[in-house]
């Protein structure tokens, strides 16, 4: 198959597992979706082709509009999309990044084996749920007052250091070492710091997650053994953002932007598309917001590792650091970041806007911790509760297929109102008990809504990164226990 059509929509096969939709119309530049046919088909079946192709039309984009394997529809951008506009000559936009600003990753390692869980997985699982608060308005693992909250917004994982919940050596495993220098807590509303307050250190509702995991396959030997990774060893996924300070940010720009430069706003073809100008005030203010709100969200990933550990150590009987439950990486998939890249030969500051999607750079890349120059980024594919995750390396074709960055995750393929009547949730804990899949929620609705069902094939996402080369696979794990809000 050399074209594939959707609706008004047709796209054309640059090369296994590229396709392009051409130029037309308002785009400034092609769009290109990263896919197998099968998951085309997938991706085709709500408006992801539409709103990718509505990015392309954004002021200062560069090179495409991306879509990565696991893209769904999202708010005006695709969930999966990438979209990089230039920083001094184009705009910023709140829906490129998403209400949960720095949703992201991060995975602790253990000296432990499957071996020694087995038979403790309902143990741990609910020791867990009891440690960190998961759902909507079940506070934080720590009490903070507003105080508190400028202060995270501003030092990121540092506030976590201070107070004695993380250790100098997670910051190194941290993007951007836990901390955006150009955060500015002022540029965040009283409101939004408000219901961040006592959301430190929780898992929030929908897709969020924590998970143990067991590494079942080792693709890449001497890049497991770099990262630390060995088979059967008992890993710890966590998977949350920013809650309700994000969410309120992102509201609360999405206004002014719609108010203050409508005339742009006029010219999109999607009113969601809502964008500042690069060099505008307010493009300034929603970055030192946004970056603050990254720094939240790092921050509350740290607090929830701070009580994995606690509940590690009580299950266990012994330290921490005994048991080496240092982190892997932790990396962000919503989210803007100037970034420099080359363009038609020429290195250009770029907004290079991550909707669910995760930063992949290469070997060599000098944005890297020195541990990981040598071999590339680590990169956190989740699956779902019922199946298996990824680690990827960023591979080095990135940078000029799709601005250093790969998948996120397995990509929906149900929406929570159809996944809610199609699964129960009695049923799905049990099916996944026969297969030593513990799972623990605060609603069974949450469970319904993220049925292994609602979600693509996530081995074949990372097939396409994969052979692409802009992630390369390095190991797969399988759910042991997981904790949903």
């Amino acid at each position: 198959m050399t074209t594939f059509e959707s609706g008004n929509i047709c796209l054309h096969k640059i090369e296994e597992f590229i396709w392009e939709i051409p130029r037309s119309g308002d785009m400034l530049v092609p769009a290109r979706i990263f896919a197998s046919e099968n998951l085309l088909e997938q991706i085709s079946q709500d408006k992801t082709l539409e709103q990718l192709k509505n990015t392309a039309s954004l002021p200062g984009i560069q090179k495409y509009a991306i879509c990565m394997p696991d893209g769904h529809q999202g708010y005006g951008f695709p969930v999966g999309g990438v979209v990089a506009t230039d920083a001094n000559n184009g705009c910023i936009s709140p829906g490129g990044v998403g209400y949960d600003i720095n949703c992201g990753v991060r995975m602790i390692k253990t000296n432990l084996t499957y071996h020694d869980l087995h038979g403790k997985e309902e143990s741990l699982g609910e020791i867990l749920f009891n440690k960190i608060p998961t759902g909507l308005g079940k506070g934080g693992i720590v009490k903070t007052t507003l105080n508190d909250v400028e202060e995270i917004l501003s030092l990121g994982v540092e506030w976590a250091l201070h107070n004695g919940y993380a250790s100098p050596e997670d910051l190194d495993f941290c993007e951007d070492r836990g901390r955006r220098n150009d955060a500015d807590p002022t540029k965040v509303s009283r409101r939004a710091k408000q219901r961040g307050m006592n959301q430190v250190g929780s898992l929030g509702s929908g897709n969020h997650f924590l998970e143990v995991q067991r590494v079942v396959e080792i693709f890449r030997e001497e890049v497991a053994s770099s990262y630390g990774l060995f088979q059967d060893q008992i890993v710890i996924l966590i998977h949350t953002g920013s809650r309700g300070i994000g969410h309120q940010t992102c509201t609360d720009y999405l206004r002014k932007i719609e108010v203050e430069h409508a005339d742009l706003l006029s010219q999109l073809p999607d009113k969601e598309l809502a964008s500042a100008p690069s060099g505008s005030q307010l493009a300034a203010d929603y970055y030192a917001a946004m970056c603050a709100c990254i720094n939240f969200a790092w921050t509350n990933r740290q607090m929830i590792t701070y009580a994995v550990r606690m509940a590690f150590e009580e299950l266990f009987d012994k330290s921490w650091q005994d048991l080496e439950m240092n982190l892997l990486y932790d990396v962000a998939h919503n989210i803007a970041k100037k970034e420099f890249h080359i363009i038609n030969g020429h290195k250009r500051e770029l907004f290079v806007h991550r909707k669910g999607a995760t930063r992949a750079f290469p070997i060599g890349n000098k944005a890297l911790p020195g541990a990981f120059r040598k071999v590339g980024q680590p990169v956190i594919i989740p699956g779902s509760m019922g199946s298996d995750s990824y680690i990827l390396r960023g591979g080095v074709g990135s940078m000029n297929l799709s601005f250093g960055s790969t998948a996120h995750g397995a990509g929906r393929i149900l929406s929570r109102t159809k996944a809610k009547k199609l699964f129960n949730a009695s049923d799905i804990q049990a099916e996944l008990k026969e297969q030593n899949i513990y799972v623990t929620a605060t609603l069974d609705a949450t469970i319904s809504e993220e049925a292994p069902g609602v979600y693509k094939d996530v081995s074949e996402v990372v097939h396409v990164s994969d052979s692409l080369g802009i992630g390369d696979k390095v190991a797969r794990t399988y759910p042991v226990v997981n904790i949903k809000g």
